[in-house]
C-alpha cells in the first residue's frame, strides 16, 4: 500500500532471500569469507550457525552467485528431513544427474563416479545443505562417508552445512566425533548491532528506489532493534508495519509510536 506514496519501485522489507538485499555487515562478511576459504582451500567440511532469520540462505545465495560456474557445479538441498537414500538421490539431482542408482550402496557408486568424472575434467562440486539441524544421525552419517570420497590429492566433495543454534547441539553429539573431527572451518553468524541495523535499513531502502522517504525517527529505530534483538527478518517484519502505519497517517516520518504499533501487532501474531 505505501510502494508508490513513498515512491518506491518494489518493497523494500520483504523476507524472501533476495541476495540482491544483501547487506554484508561485518559478521556476513566474515561469514562469506569463511565460506569462499574453506571451498577455495577444499577443506572439506564447512559449518554455518545462526539464529532464525539471520540471513544465513541469503547469505547462501549470495555464495552461490559468486561462484564460478565455470568451474564449480553446486547441489543445494533445502529440505533436509530425507533418508539416506533420498539424500543421496537429491544430491545427483541438483547435480544434473537424471537416470539414478536404486539401492543405496548402488547410488553411492554412483556418486563416486560421478564426482570422479567431474574432478577429471577440472570441476570442483560444492554441497550446501540449509537446515542442517533436522538432519537424522543416519543422514549425517550418510553425509560423513561421502566426505570420505577422495582422490590421493584431494576430497571429492566440499560440504557446507548450514543450520540454526541447534546444529551445534547436533554436531555436539559423542557418536558424531567422527564428523566433528573433519570440520575444519566454523562460523556463527551474530545479530545486527544497532549501528549495523541503520545501515541495514538504509540499504534496502536505497535498493528499493527510496528518495528519502519516510524518515525514520531516533526512538523508532531504538524500538525497532530492542523488539528484533537485530535479527534481520524481523526488522523487515518491524519496518513494514511501521512504514504502514506511517503512510496510514500520511507522514513522511516513522516515529516511536508506528514502530511500538508494528512491535505490539508482530507480538500478538506470535502469541
Amino acid at each position: 500500500m505505501y510502494q508508490s506514496f513513498y515512491g518506491f519501485k518494489e518493497m523494500p522489507f520483504n523476507i524472501t532471500p533476495d541476495p540482491k538485499f544483501l547487506y554484508l555487515s561485518p559478521t556476513h562478511q566474515e561469514a562469506l569469507q569463511h565460506l569462499k576459504y574453506g571451498v577455495q582451500e577444499k577443506k572439506g567440511f564447512i559449518v554455518l550457525i545462526g539464529e532464525v532469520g539471520c540471513g544465513k540462505t541469503t547469505l547462501c545465495r549470495r555464495f552461490l552467485n559468486e561462484l564460478d560456474s565455470a568451474h564449480f557445479d553446486t547441489a543445494l538441498i533445502l529440505n533436509p528431513r530425507v533418508t539416506e537414500t533420498q539424500m543421496l538421490k537429491a544430491i545427483l539431482t541438483e547435480l544434473g544427474e537424471t537416470k539414478l542408482a536404486r539401492s543405496q550402496v548402488d547410488l553411492v557408486a554412483q556418486m563416486n563416479r560421478v564426482l570422479l568424472e567431474r574432478i577429471e575434467r577440472g570441476r570442483d562440486i560444492v554441497l550446501i545443505i540449509d537446515e542442517a539441524q533436522n538432519l537424522s544421525f543416519a543422514v549425517l552419517e550418510q553425509i560423513r562417508l561421502l566426505s570420505n570420497l577422495e582422490t590421493d590429492k584431494q576430497k571429492l566433495l566440499q560440504i557446507v552445512l548450514m543450520g540454526q543454534p541447534e546444529l551445534k547441539e547436533v554436531l555436539a553429539l559423542e557418536e558424531l566425533r567422527q564428523l566433528r573431527q573433519r570440520i575444519l572451518v566454523h562460523y556463527e553468524l551474530n545479530p545486527l548491532t544497532h549501528y549495523d541495523m541503520l545501515h541495514y535499513i538504509q540499504h534496502r531502502m536505497t535498493l528499493a528506489g527510496s528518495m528519502g522517504r519516510p524518515l525514520f525517527t531516533k526512538w523508532a529505530l531504538k524500538a525497532i532493534h530492542r523488539a528484533s534483538k537485530g535479527i534481520p527478518r524481523v526488522v523487515n517484519n518491524l519496518c513494514d508495519k511501521a512504514m504502514l502505519s506511517s503512510y496510514i497517517r500520511g507522514s513522511d516520518e516513522v516515529n516511536y509510536w508506528d514502530a511500538r504499533r508494528a512491535i505490539r501487532e508482530t507480538a500478538n501474531l506470535t502469541t
